[in-house]
């Protein structure tokens, strides 16, 4: 990590203008009194323990976080959270409906977005309509997997060498104990990777249509638990989880593969509907998305996008997706080009969307409800899901590009932010 000289005066000036080094020294030094009592750990959730944690805070519940509904609900918070006091409320805007022709998702869907960002809202439901206008866009889920990556330490390389070529043996096995684990995943691949005497296996499965994190790691915990009784390489250490995966990470292993479910949208959009919707023209919005592709590169951004990380957040909280999985589902391409017809061909390609219909949050009351209102909570739906949220940001991607391609972009947050 490095800052740049002049900010890095700045700040120490900002620091020191009140208070010596000596003072910042003893502001920075371990406190161990008073001693800090701990919250007393509550994994169950219910009426009774919610009140017992918030007298352990030593204050009245605030009925801003624990309000009426929320009392009335609480206990279907159970499974989702720990040391529960309550919710909180994030608005709720609706955008659409956003047509999709996929080859799960058919139909036109409404877009739940929760967010308190002012305009993204308005610039999801502009790009949602201008698809929709255009006889809606195609989405193709074209790959899923979602992987956990044990880690193995070994005396030596050649132990780690013995233990690749043992484990590569055992597939089979470890396929029936990891499946034996969940009714809805299965292990269909291990890679491997050697880094002197570390081996990573990386798992990879399938998880129907739960987003799947728990899933996997469970599963993947059973096989390691045989191979710590069976191998016959003395294993010195292990891990279930040897931060090869890019769990919550933006990485170029999965940048470059999947994770979760890789997608692909696409759309061609009329010059009339482009100047209709979005106020500029295919010449405009193409050599805008040239500079912008450029600008990624030069900042060395994982793909080239404009705010996927915007739409996906907002649909994450709305649908009770992990919301820290934006952190790699947010990597991808955006590309533009003139059709042969005189208008924009427009397309993105997401390779790790991270999304599911049953398990986590997805059956929480609201995020149920929002589920509800696509028609895409339960079973045999998450593929769905996966190509509308590609559809959900070609149209962020087609409004934000035209908002700064015809320089309306500021105006827009001036107007709808104050």
């Amino acid at each position: 990590m490095s800052g740049k000289r002049s900010l890095t005066n700045i700040h120490i000036h900002s620091l020191t203008n009140e208070n010596s080094i000596e003072e910042l020294e003893t502001r920075l030094a371990p406190k161990l009194y008073p001693s800090v009592k701990p919250i007393m750990p509550m994994g169950k959730v219910n009426a009774h323990r919610v009140n017992k944690t918030w007298k352990a805070l030593s204050q009245e519940p605030n009925k801003d976080i624990l309000d009426q509904w929320t009392t009335e609900n609480i206990e279907s918070f159970d499974g989702n959270i720990e040391n529960c006091i309550g919710s909180i409320k994030v608005p709720l805007g609706i955008a659409g409906p956003l047509r999709v022709n996929g080859l799960f998702a058919q139909g036109d869907y409404l877009i739940p977005l929760a967010t308190s960002e002012a305009a993204l809202v308005a610039s999801y439901h502009r790009g949602s309509c201008v698809i929709s206008a255009s006889g809606g866009c195609s989405s193709m889920l074209l790959y899923q997997a979602l992987n956990r990556s044990p880690a193995f330490v070994f005396s030596s390389l050649a132990n780690a060498g013995k233990f690749v070529a043992w484990a590569m043996q055992k597939f089979k096995i470890f396929q029936d104990i990891a499946n034996a684990t969940t009714s809805h995943g299965k292990l269909v691949d291990i890679g491997t990777t050697i880094e002197g005497n570390h081996v990573y296996l990386n798992f990879e499965y399938t998880t129907g249509d739960a987003s799947g994190q728990n899933m996997v790691t469970i599963a993947t915990q059973a096989v390691c638990d045989f191979i710590k009784e069976n191998c016959p390489v003395h294993i010195i250490n292990l891990y279930v989880e040897g931060n090869l995966s890019g769990d919550k990470k933006a990485s170029s292993q999965a940048y470059n593969s999947v994770r979760g479910k890789k997608v692909s949208s696409e759309a061609n959009i009329s010059r009339e509907i482009i100047e209709k919707y979005l106020h500029t023209t295919p010449e405009q919005m193409v050599e805008y998305w040239r500079v912008s592709a450029l600008g990624g590169v030069l900042s060395g951004t994982l793909g080239v996008q404009g705010h996927f990380a915007n739409g996906l957040t907002a649909l994450y909280l709305a649908t009770g997706q992990d919301a820290a999985c934006v952190a790699e589902s947010a990597m991808g391409v955006t590309r533009f080009e003139i059709n042969p017809d005189g208008g924009l061909y427009a397309a993105v390609t997401l390779p790790c969307i991270m999304v599911g219909t049953v398990g986590g949050g997805t059956g929480l009351p609201s995020q149920k409800a929002c589920l509800d209102l696509m028609n895409l909570h339960g079973a045999g739906k998450s593929n769905a899901l996966a190509e509308v949220c590609a559809g959900l940001l070609l149209g962020g991607e087609l409004s934000i590009i035209a908002a700064l391609a015809s320089g309306s972009f500021t105006k827009a947050h001036k107007k709808l932010a104050r």
